[in-house]
């Protein structure tokens, strides 16, 4: 068994969508990325690829490449759940955390869990989201962006 954690932050900014674990979320804010910005995604498939020693998705999917300009997350995390699969590893279960002033996310995270266990190929009840706000202190704090942590179990033999 390996487990691996992702983190991912992006920058709140008018004219953009919101979309958070697969969910587009009303907000006057969206998230500024190359792709869809996903943080909670993002997050996810590092997780995954750092439990299965792979890198990460920025070298995967590298922002200086324009076939990943606007793309769908949950497609980034299918591709990262099958390299993965190709590898030998299993995921086991992964648990998550939104951090973020607004929009609230509540209402969202049951869609943003069966958004994440489809993507992965597992049960629901092997995912987790949860959500926090940071009290008004740093960044999601003042509303200036969202982070996301991920962590990740697999099991296999790398082959």
């Amino acid at each position: 068994m390996r487990i691996g954690h992702g983190y991912d932050v992006h920058r709140l900014v008018e004219g953009r969508k919101c979309i958070i674990g697969g969910v587009d979320i009303p907000s006057e804010k969206g998230l500024l990325g190359h792709s869809d910005a996903d943080v909670l995604l993002h997050a996810v498939s590092d997780s995954v690829l750092g439990a299965c020693a792979m890198g990460d998705i920025g070298h995967l999917f590298p922002d200086s490449d324009d076939k990943w300009k606007g793309a769908d997350s949950l497609k980034l995390l299918e591709e990262v759940v099958r390299l993965a699969n190709l590898k030998g590893y299993r995921i086991i279960n992964m648990d998550s955390t939104i951090l973020a002033q607004a929009p609230k996310m509540a209402p969202y995270i049951s869609s943003m869990r069966k958004n994440i266990a489809a993507a992965c190929k597992i049960d629901i009840e092997a995912v987790s989201v949860k959500a926090t706000t940071e009290e008004g202190l740093g960044f999601t704090g003042a509303k200036e962006g969202i982070a996301a942590h991920a962590v990740c179990l697999v099991d296999g033999i790398k082959r």
